[in-house]
């Protein structure tokens, strides 16, 4: 067994200066699409490493869900540069990109296959060490071994997983989520409230990672809605609760909600679905599919915001929750309300099914599931049926 986190978190309003005690020589810094240049924190990041006597240069740009083209654009911009720090500020996509780059920079033969079985990466820091500065509050990438990437070309997202790639410090500073959109608050959330609720549930959760969890379910809850609706306190912790769940699924890991959302993100010609917004989607679903093997999990968690009744009553309650606060939040019930199309659905749902069920995260489900389950579990998150198998 292994828990494994970064070394340095630093946290609350103004964390980032922290930049000007760093000891090195060079630092690349990865961006992402340039809210965090407009809102004047890169500035500040680039003025703190300054202060450290360190030279810096950005690899801007990268896009929402990165691919390996981007990858492998910024291992060789760093290779050039030869960082002795990486530091990604931004959402997920520049911090899961920063991630993979790291490896492509230290080692230049490797190919993105060497790398996508899990925990099969070669030892990292031999060039540089990383640091992380989360910008949303969902994916806590900040604290995990885990990096998604995209491969246009095969239209798959590829879960990296690897304890290398955990970053060795994590700056949480909430300053830079009062930025979002409330959108992206809504998404970030509920993919945070899926790692969280997947975490304590899955099949590798231990002692170390259910307090956690729990934690960061009671936290979610109680701010999520107040932070949508612009509460500068409850953005903040939020940014927290995000971090904890990310600290918790790192180490105990993920379930079919996030099978599901990997292998549907990119795969309709109709419409990208944000990965939170898919995870919030399938939540309630997977609940009511896994509650055979961990109905007392689940019913744990309901107790824990608050729900009375038998283990059953407690779950019941708990799924209805979900719906009501993705419907408070604007998510919809179904991938049909999303807005996929029926015909390429019934197209590709086997096909999905088959993918899903391979997917690194369906492992440390805490309920076996076959293709044809899987495809039957992505035809009632279409349609909205009930999950009674």
């Amino acid at each position: 067994m292994r828990f494994t986190l970064p070394r340095d978190i630093y946290y609350g309003s103004g964390a980032i200066e922290q930049l000007k005690n760093l000891k090195g020589k060079r630092a690349i810094i990865v961006l992402g699409g340039g809210s965090m240049k407009k809102f004047g924190f890169v500035d500040k990041v680039i003025e703190y490493l300054k202060e450290a006597g360190i030279e810096t240069r950005l690899f801007e740009n990268v896009e929402p869900d990165p691919s390996v083209e981007t990858v492998m654009k910024g291992a060789a911009a760093m290779r050039e540069f030869e960082p002795d720090w990486i530091i990604s500020i931004g959402g997920g996509s520049p911090i899961d990109a920063a991630k993979a780059m790291w490896v492509f920079y230290e080692y230049p033969d490797l190919t993105f296959e060497d790398i996508v079985q899990p925990f099969s990466m070669p030892t990292l820091r031999n060039k540089a060490r990383f640091i992380a500065i989360p910008s949303t509050s969902g994916t806590a990438t900040e604290v995990t071994a885990f990096s998604v990437i995209t491969d246009n070309e095969k239209g798959v997202k590829y879960p990296l997983a690897d304890y290398n790639i955990t970053p060795d410090i994590a700056i949480v500073d909430p300053d830079l989520a009062q930025t979002m959109p409330k959108q992206l608050v809504a998404h970030t959330g509920m993919d945070a409230l899926t790692h969280a609720i997947e975490a304590y549930v899955s099949t590798a959760n231990s002692p170390f990672t259910d307090p956690l969890a729990i934690k960061a379910i009671q936290m979610i809850f109680e701010h999520l809605l107040n932070s949508y609706e612009g509460d500068k306190n409850a953005r903040e912790q939020m940014h927290y609760a995000q971090c904890l769940a990310g600290m918790a699924f790192t180490n105990a890991l993920l379930g079919i909600v996030h099978s599901m959302a990997h292998k549907t993100g990119a795969a309709f010609s109709t419409g990208h679905i944000p990965h939170g917004c898919a995870n919030a989607i399938y939540l309630p679903y997977v609940i009511k599919f896994n509650k055979k093997c961990a109905m007392k999990r689940y019913a744990d968690i309901a107790r824990s915001i608050g729900i009375d009744g038998s283990d059953e009553e407690c779950v019941k309650v708990l799924c209805e929750k979900i719906d009501e606060l993705n419907k408070k939040l604007g998510i919809p019930k179904t991938l049909k309300e999303f807005g996929i199309n029926e015909q390429e659905f019934k197209e590709k749902v086997s096909n999905i099914a088959k993918l899903a069920v391979g997917d690194a995260c369906t492992g440390s489900n805490p309920r076996p599931i076959t293709p044809e389950e899987m495809e039957r579990l992505l035809t009632c998150a279409y349609y909205g049926y009930e999950v009674d198998f």
